[in-house]
């Protein structure tokens, strides 16, 4: 990773869901399955924006 998490903006999961147009309990359940990666603080997690962008590219699809 380029950046330390020390300088890191991480998202939350609301705003996740709001990227994506989804629930945050579609996101919870993306977190759970391993499919996106999250970092635990205290009881809440929060999400790199790059770990979105990779998500979104593995789930691409062309269409046609």
């Amino acid at each position: 990773m380029a950046q330390s998490f020390a300088t890191a903006r991480f998202l939350t999961v609301q705003e996740v869901a709001d990227m994506l147009r989804v629930s945050s309990m579609t996101v919870y359940r993306l977190i759970k399955a391993g499919d996106l990666p999250a970092v635990r603080v205290g009881r809440s997690f929060r999400v790199l924006p790059a770990d979105v962008d990779a998500y979104l590219a593995s789930r691409y699809t062309q269409a046609g």
